[in-house]
């Protein structure tokens, strides 16, 4: 395992980081804390030191919390995020803090951050509630050590962001794709020049970067045979020695095996001109043929109607780099075998998931066009009689 040094404190970070938001879960609704455990005890032994929650992530706090209480508390560096939506009035900091501490069973976090700020103004709103009186006396207790923020948004707002407060640290999504939108390298760059540790979300942009169209894992493949899409991303990442850690959304023992090995060689400035052209080649042929730009995230979930807007645009970007079939199967089986509709013709038009979009992208738009090239005429007439067969 490779480690950089927070210039900030002095913290030896892993380079790969734990991202406690895709744990390991039952039927897809509660954590399977001994299968996650595992998958965290074997990170732990290969090094990685620092491991990334959240208030918002259904379960994943307590789940860390009981993995903590066995010893390893003192192992890691921990992060957890405050969830500035929540926060009505100042007593609400307070209140939800305490209740991470319980959830986590530590009385001190290592790594606390405002999660998904996205402009200047939610930051001064919180202002105005008291957070900077409230941290402050956080960090001169102890229980907080560093205080940092999440971000989804453009460069300007986020370079407003960092001028705004003498911040610790701050978290952002860059990948290859995502090189020059969100805070992109710009805003990556200009964070590391005031001093800052930068902590890397959606290294594989939702794990579409793990399953790329057939042209563009081939344009990867024809370069180097011997690296996963996987590898790649993280590579592009680890190649920028303002990244401190990258975090992943680990979920199973090979993924955890996979990507620490690839940790063990992440070096910065270590790709070539020619690596980063293909890298360039890469994304020009996955633009050519995604049809919306989302990161599978699920911020905007849940549809108060059902709708399971990450499915429907996971299964139609398939539909485009897959092929029609692939697509379909997705659809169906994602969205419209459920007990009640999740496609995207469930959509009202109310527009609650556009107002939590961290990519800040027109939903709707997406979903009409969903609906109207996933529900034509064969998926109307197929639907009824595959759920008459799966009823047999």
């Amino acid at each position: 395992m490779q480690y950089r040094v927070n210039p900030r404190n002095g913290d030896r970070l892993s380079v790969l980081g734990y991202g406690c938001m895709r744990f390991s879960r039952t039927a897809g609704v509660t954590v399977n804390q001994k299968k996650t455990e595992e998958e965290m005890n074997l990170a732990l032994s290969m090094g990685v030191n620092y491991f990334d929650t959240a208030y918002i992530y259904p379960g994943s706090e307590a789940a860390l919390g009981k993995f903590l209480a066995k010893g390893h508390r003192k192992d890691i560096y921990l992060a957890t995020k405050l969830p500035f939506r929540q926060c009505k009035k100042p007593e609400d900091f307070e209140r939800i803090f305490a209740e991470q501490k319980s959830r986590l069973q530590t009385d001190y976090i290592d790594y606390y951050m405002v999660h998904m700020l996205g402009d200047l103004a939610s930051w001064e709103k919180m202002v105005s509630l008291g957070i900077v009186e409230w941290a402050a006396s956080k960090k001169a207790s102890g229980e907080i050590r560093q205080f940092g923020f999440s971000y989804h948004g453009g460069t300007a707002e986020f370079k407003k962001l960092i001028d705004a407060y003498d911040w610790d640290f701050c978290q952002i999504q860059i990948n290859y794709l995502d090189a020059h939108s969100q805070a992109g390298i710009s805003g990556m760059q200009y964070a590391a020049e005031k001093g800052l540790p930068v902590f890397v979300m959606e290294p594989l942009r939702g794990g579409s970067l793990a399953n790329l169209p057939k042209k563009a894992a081939k344009v990867f493949t024809d370069a180097d045979s011997t690296r996963t899409p996987v590898e790649q991303a993280f590579r592009w990442l680890w190649n920028y020695p303002e990244i401190t850690v990258v975090l992943s959304g680990m979920n199973d023992v090979s993924q955890v095996e996979e990507n620490c090995a690839s940790a063990d060689a992440a070096k910065a400035d270590s790709l070539s001109e020619a690596e980063l052209a293909v890298y360039d080649k890469v994304c020009s042929v996955i633009n050519s043929e995604i049809r919306v730009p989302c990161t599978s995230c699920g911020y905007c979930m849940p549809c108060p109607h059902g709708v399971d807007i990450p499915s429907c645009f996971s299964a139609y970007n398939l539909r485009w780099t897959q092929g029609w079939f692939s697509g379909m199967v997705a659809y169906v089986t994602c969205t419209s075998l459920k007990e009640k509709s999740a496609a995207a013709s469930a959509c009202v038009n109310c527009g609650l998931c556009e107002k939590k979009c961290p990519q800040g992208l027109l939903i709707r738009d997406y979903l009409d066009e969903v609906k109207s090239v996933m529900e034509g005429r064969i998926y109307k007439a197929a639907l009824p009689v595959v759920k008459k067969f799966l009823e047999r």
